[in-house]
């Protein structure tokens, strides 16, 4: 299932990891790991933040994903289920005649 991560890093803990060299290897294990369609590094309200788009195959790979950057980053994670427009074309296809007919 396609997911959205989205990582915002605890100031403190990323300016200790930008300082260790940590933050490139947590990145480079995370782009190694996830395979990510897009990977993004925004400032989202102020902080260090890092959205990945990617193919979860499975539940448990959350612990996985989600460890690294909770003891690297002290990052606060969300992993949201996603699509992207074709998915959502074919989902809309499917949708039985009576939630898209014409209501009086």
């Amino acid at each position: 299932m396609r997911m959205m991560l989205q990582a915002v890093v605890d100031t403190e803990a990323g300016n200790e990891a930008i300082r260790s060299g940590s933050v490139a290897k947590l990145v480079e294990q995370m782009v190694e790991q996830l395979h990510p369609e897009a990977l993004y590094f925004p400032a989202g309200g102020g902080k260090r933040t890092c959205i990945a788009v990617f193919d979860m195959t499975d539940p448990s790979q959350i612990p996985a994903i989600a460890e690294p950057l909770f003891l690297g980053a002290n990052a606060t994670v969300t992993l949201t289920p996603c699509m992207n427009l074709d998915d959502l074309q074919r989902g809309l296809a499917e949708l039985p005649p009576e939630v898209t007919a014409a209501r009086p």
